[in-house]
Formats: C-alpha cells, sequence, structure tokens
C-alpha cells in the first residue's frame, strides 16, 4: 500500500509579506506587493516595477549577517522560510535517524555580482574589440570565489542540509516556473516509496537584477504598465501585457502520515496527486492546444483517486501574459468540461507577482490556507473581460467557499507542466 504524505510545516518571505500567517492575510484583503524596482536602478529599462521582499534581512531569522555575507539573496530567503518551517512542524526532535530525512528544492542560480562583471568587461574591450585573455585575467584578480561557488542552483539545499543535519536525499531542480512544484511532487514520490520519512522541500529564487530583467524583457513577457504598479499584474484580464518579476522562498516539511499522526503534529493538508508533462514544443511557447497542462492536471487528479468534479479550486499558473491565460482556460475547459464554468480558478500572482522557481510552493501554501479557512483568494485587477478568458476567476475580492480538493498549476519555460493536488485532512 503506498505510503501517504501530509504537509506539517510551513514558511515563507515573499513581496506580501515575511510569514505565511501574513501572506494570507494580505491575499485575503486583496493587497499588492508590487511597486518600482529598487533592487537597481531601472530607469533605462522597459519595466521598471518588480514584487520585492521588503524590510527584511537575515538577521530577522536569528542568524548572524556576517556568516552569510557571502551567500546569495536566494540562499537568505531559503535560510528563513526553512527555519519557520522546521519550527512550524515541530519534527527534528522526532527524527532519529537522519539518513531518513532529506531535502529537495526548486532553486535558482543566485549571487550574481555585476558590479565585477562589469569591471571584467570593461578591462576585456578596446576600440570596440572584445580580449577574452584580458576578461579571463580581470577574473582571476577581481572574482571572490566562495560567490562564484554560491551561484551554483544547488547552494541552498547544501545550506540547509548543513543546518538542520539532514543527511538523506539532497536534490534540487530548475525546472524554470514549475520548479518547486516539481520538487514537492518528487519529495512526495521519495516518502510514497519509502526512501525517506521527512523531506524539506520547496523553492527560491530572486531574479530582480539587470540580466533577469533584461532577459525576460527581450522574450516580451513582462508587464510594461509602469505608471500604476500595484495594477501591471491582472492575469485573464483583456488588457494584461505581461507578468511582474517577483522574489522570496517558500518552504514545506513534507512527512509519511502515520508518523506525523503518531507525533501529535498539525497537519495542513495531503500531498493527494502529482502530475508532471513536458510540452515538447517550444521553449517559451506554450502548444495552443493546451495538450501538456491538460494532461499535469488530468494525470495529478488521477493519481489522487479524483474525478475533475470533486475539485474545488484552482489556483492558476495565471502569469498575466496573453498566451499563458488563454491557454490555461482553455486546459480547464478540457479537464472539468461541464463543471468548469462552476469551478473557481484564481491568480495570486495579481498580487505578489511571479517568484519563479519558489511560484510553485508558494501557490501550494495558498492552497493550504484557502483550504483551512474556506476562502478562496482573488484576482485582482480583473477588470475587461476577454472572451477566450471565461471562466469564475475569483474576481478582486476573496469569496468563502468549502475546499477539500484544490489543484495548483505550475507551468515553466522549456514546456515543464507540473500540477499538485492537495486535499484537506480531515483525520482518516
Amino acid at each position: 500500500m503506498r505510503r501517504r504524505v501530509v504537509i506539517t510545516g510551513i514558511g515563507m518571505i515573499n513581496p506580501m509579506g515575511h510569514d505565511a500567517q501574513t501572506v494570507w492575510g494580505g491575499l485575503k484583503e486583496g493587497k499588492s506587493g508590487v511597486a518600482r524596482t529598487t533592487l537597481f536602478d531601472a530607469t533605462g529599462f522597459p519595466t521598471k516595477i518588480s514584487a520585492e521582499v521588503k524590510n527584511w534581512d537575515i538577521t530577522d531569522c536569528g542568524e548572524q549577517a556576517e556568516q552569510w555575507a557571502s551567500r546569495g539573496r536566494h540562499t537568505k530567503f531559503a535560510v528563513g522560510a526553512a527555519k519557520q518551517a522546521i519550527a512550524d512542524s515541530g519534527v527534528m526532535d522526532a527524527i532519529k535517524d537522519p539518513v531518513r530525512f532529506g531535502i529537495y528544492l526548486g532553486s535558482g542560480e543566485g549571487n550574481q555580482d555585476f558590479a565585477t562583471f562589469s569591471r571584467m568587461m570593461a578591462a576585456a574591450l578596446k576600440d570596440g574589440d572584445y580580449d577574452a585573455s584580458k576578461f579571463i585575467a580581470a577574473g582571476l584578480k577581481l572574482l571572490n570565489p566562495e560567490k562564484e561557488l554560491e551561484q551554483e542552483p544547488n547552494m541552498p539545499a547544501a545550506h540547509l542540509a548543513t543546518m538542520f543535519g539532514a543527511q538523506g536525499p539532497n536534490l534540487n531542480c530548475l525546472t524554470a516556473c514549475a520548479a518547486s512544484s516539481q520538487a514537492v511532487g518528487e519529495a512526495t514520490e521519495i516518502i510514497r516509496r519509502g526512501d525517506a520519512d521527512v523531506m524539506l522541500s520547496g523553492g527560491t529564487h530572486s531574479m530582480i537584477h539587470p540580466f533577469g530583467v533584461t532577459g525576460f524583457n527581450l522574450l516580451t513577457a513582462l508587464s510594461e504598465s509602469n505608471d500604476e504598479p500595484t495594477k501591471a499584474s491582472r492575469p485573464f484580464d483583456r488588457l494584461r501585457d505581461g507578468f511582474v518579476l517577483g522574489e522570496g522562498s517558500a518552504m514545506v516539511v513534507l512527512e509519511e502520515l502515520e508518523a506525523a499522526k503518531a507525533r501529535g503534529a498539525t497537519i495542513y493538508g495531503e500531498v493527494a496527486g502529482y502530475g508532471t508533462t513536458a510540452d515538447a514544443y517550444r521553449i517559451t511557447d506554450i502548444p495552443p492546444d493546451g495538450h501538456g497542462g491538460i494532461a499535469a492536471m488530468r494525470m495529478a487528479i488521477k493519481d489522487a483517486g479524483l474525478t475533475p468534479s470533486q475539485i474545488n479550486y484552482v489556483n492558476a499558473h495565471g502569469t498575466s501574459t496573453t498566451v499563458n491565460d488563454k491557454v490555461e482556460t482553455l486546459a480547464c475547459k478540457e479537464v472539468f468540461g461541464e463543471n468548469a464554468a462552476k469551478t473557481p480558478v484564481s491568480s495570486t500572482k495579481s498580487m505578489m507577482g511571479h517568484l519563479i522557481a519558489a511560484a510553485g510552493v508558494t501557490e501550494m501554501i495558498v492552497c493550504l490556507m484557502a483550504m483551512r479557512d474556506s476562502v478562496l483568494p482573488p484576482t485582482i485587477n480583473y477588470e475587461n473581460p476577454d472572451p477566450l478568458c471565461d471562466l469564475d476567476y475569483v474576481p478582486n475580492v476573496a469569496r468563502e467557499a468549502p475546499i477539500k480538493y484544490a489543484l495548483n498549476n505550475s507551468f515553466g519555460f522549456g514546456g515543464q507542466n507540473v500540477t499538485l493536488c492537495l486535499s484537506r485532512f480531515e483525520g482518516q
């Protein structure tokens, strides 16, 4: 019989707040974390807005600033969120064999040193010509090897393993916007098959920097609605023009059900189903028929032993790009059929922006909070109906509704699709 996996601890740091309850409170009220970019001078960029983590420092979670000075911004967020989740779970006293305790993250790259890179490029350029040998020589003189190491996406997971003594499976995936949902799904499978009893899982990312914004601007993926930052992210709205880049981290503690019950843990919900597919189409385009997303949703529902009619809420990928929102709507119609119009679908990216590798697990926790409180979080800025996006997006205002089963969609560049099916835990 397959082992069941439940969530016993949560933690998050993102543009809406520095813990899950604060974030959830802001989402229910329809607040926005989007503002003018301050992490770098964005005045010359087409996009001058973002959803930054404000007024938070590594010392806020009890760590010494000097110890983490050379670590990436994403690693610091991961430490803060992970410490919250571990403390919330109370699991450390129950871990007898550290090899049965693992970590699986969806973490992006981090710790880019743009000032040093600029100095290296300046040394290598003369009269418009590029001299690689001078670039290398400058790099050997200027680069900090520890900071270079900290750019690697696996480093947050490595630091967390050391911090908590987790000697079991330690993995990281970077499947773009699907990364942290995929990490949770794969961590769930590790517990299901008996290779671990406890997994710390989640994601962390910060791309609010010149390279990140330049790349997404070149892809025409970011909103350029700079005049009204809080209205820029408008999923499913006819006037949407791209997503708003966010940052942060969210973590969950996953446990085998019987062990969690035996120690009297608080259980937020169960990871009932996991579906993951690839579009096998184009790198940055979604197939017009939405076949990858459709398959992932169906796979997650089937894995949970449910039917589409039993799903009470979908937290959409809902990026606020023209193509994603249209195709995700189509996919939901295909999956839910005659029930599509009465199945609530909302995008909390309208409020917190797109956290890229950290987005999926953040929205998973939102689903858990929604199930706990019987509240559907809204899609804010939904003002201009789009005939191609005609589902119930819980427009602008949160709504009370019972939720027993929820889907969380995460669709990433490269064609990765992940759907998690979450179930309210009722003590069985």
